[in-house]
């Protein structure tokens, strides 16, 4: 028996040492690769319904060319530029702070290996030098038997460390591979990184070249449709409709968002009660099953009885009640079940949240107020916010927790993300340089939404903001401390 330990340890050790130096698996395509993908498709639905509601709203208006259209194509294309570079620098960060992490746990494990191997050589050589004969030995001492049987039970115990040692020893291998593979992909996925950002960057000097030079061409236009009051007019009508779409899309949303929880509640709740009938079941059929091995064990004690047997009084059999079987539902597809896109924009800030922060909100940026709510602009409509003015590329922060509900250039206030703060609350920023959210993202307040610019054929850098409840503006010098 004794042989028998020791070549089962010697055959593990080798095919250890074997496994420690077979060559890593061969590369995999990463997570990162796969997670962004799923994103994009998730994202695709969500910017299908927004577009259409964008189309709607240009079908009302007139077939007049505006200049900054021209500039749309562009500058929708820096700012996602901007944006892609801006989370490329965040996953390089943490990627690098993984891959740090992977190669301490590397080390650690690989010093803990080299420590195991020792302890198992070391044990190997013990067995070789003790011979087989040990517990043979002690049977045959005529040694005291008290003794003779301590000495047995330590012998098995030291057979058990060594399988524990074995067991041990074969987990850190598998970890070491495993951890291999991770530092592998976390490898990959920087080198992934760093090549999409410098396409990005190409991308983004292409752009800002082909935006500079539209400039130079249309910049006469631009300040003569600037000052037109139809423009400004159509402008309002424009924000106006886009916020009565965005409205009634966020109530069909919220209502298909509750209608989704009320399904997943009664799902948890029908698989929670039939893993309680199963429960119910499996102990039934245990009690059933003690009772008949204790009444055949009376049995078979009374038919080994000498003398004539005397037949036993029947005991009366009580027949238990088992609840009936029901299988735990299975999740399959539910035709009634939502999809992400139908209630990505279902509001995430509970209802009069954004209402009890009246008066303590920050401003959404660093800058000096260069209109206000109510003034006159020029011939035209009076203005419906604020604008603020700030250096390009000032940072745009969210007033108050929410969730994006748009992040897409639009005439007359360039790339512009509106904010769904509950109980039919809006926050609008315009006239970016860089949309850092997509429609959908759940925000914090102070979180960074943008970045300050120009954009929609604005002729000072800044961010044209605006409160909304109900549709309608209000004036946002109450709410927020500017």
């Amino acid at each position: 028996m004794h042989r028998h330990i020791r070549k089962s340890v010697i055959a593990a050790l080798c095919a250890l040492l074997v496994a420690a130096a077979a060559s890593g698996a061969p590369a995999r395509p990463t997570e990162r690769s796969k997670q962004k993908a799923a994103a994009e498709a998730e994202r695709a639905g969500i910017q299908q319904k927004l577009s259409a509601l964008k189309r709607d709203i240009s079908k009302t208006e007139s077939a007049k060319d505006d200049a900054a259209d021209t500039l749309a194509e562009s500058e929708e294309a820096i700012s996602d530029a901007n944006r892609a570079l801006r989370d490329l620098g965040q996953e390089q960060g943490a990627t690098s702070a993984k891959l740090a992490t992977l190669d301490v746990n590397e080390h650690n494990l690989n010093r803990t290996i080299a420590s195991q191997k020792q302890q198992l050589a070391k044990l190997l050589r013990q067995h070789y030098v003790a011979g087989n004969e040990d517990r043979i030995k002690l049977l045959l001492s005529g040694d005291n038997p008290n003794r003779i049987n301590r000495d047995l039970q330590m012998l098995s115990y030291v057979s058990q460390a060594q399988a524990r040692l074995l067991a041990s020893l074969r987990a850190n291998l598998a970890a070491v591979e495993a951890n291999k593979e991770q530092t592998q992909n976390a490898k990959d996925e920087l080198e992934e990184i760093a090549q999409e950002q410098r396409d990005q960057k190409v991308t983004l000097e292409k752009e800002k070249a082909r935006r500079a030079a539209l400039l130079g061409t249309l910049s006469s236009k631009l300040v003569a449709q600037r000052k037109e009051a139809g423009n400004l007019a159509r402008d309002e009508q424009r924000m106006s409709g886009l916020v009565d779409q965005l409205s009634k899309l966020i109530r069909e949303q919220a209502i298909a968002a509750a209608a989704e929880r009320k399904r997943l509640q009664a799902v948890a709740e029908a698989r929670a009660k039939a893993a309680a009938e199963a429960k119910l079941v499996a102990e039934a059929r245990a009690r059933a099953e003690r009772a008949e091995r204790e009444r055949a064990r009376l049995a078979q004690q009374q038919s080994h009885k000498p003398g004539k047997p005397v037949k036993p009084e029947p005991e009366p059999r009580i027949v238990e009640q088992r609840p009936v079987e029901r299988p735990v539902p299975e999740e399959k597809p539910d035709p009634a079940a939502a999809r992400a896109a139908d209630i990505a924009l279902a509001p995430a800030a509970p209802d009069g949240a954004f209402a009890s922060l009246r008066g303590r909100m920050a401003a959404p940026i660093s800058g000096r107020v260069a209109a206000r709510f109510g003034a006159k602009r020029g011939d035209g409509p009076t203005w419906k916010g604020m604008f603020i003015k700030a250096a390009e590329g000032s940072d745009v922060r969210a007033v108050a927790g929410g969730r994006v509900v748009f992040a897409n250039w639009m005439r007359g206030f360039g790339n512009l993300i509106i904010v769904d703060h509950g109980s039919e609350y809006l926050s609008i920023y315009g006239n970016n340089q860089t949309l850092l959210k997509h429609a959908g993202d759940t925000v914090k307040a102070g979180d960074q939404i943008a970045s300050a610019g120009n954009t929609g054929g604005n002729e000072e850098s800044g961010l044209y903001f605006e409160l909304r409840h109900l549709g309608k503006a209000f004036d946002p010098a109450s709410w927020i401390k500017f």
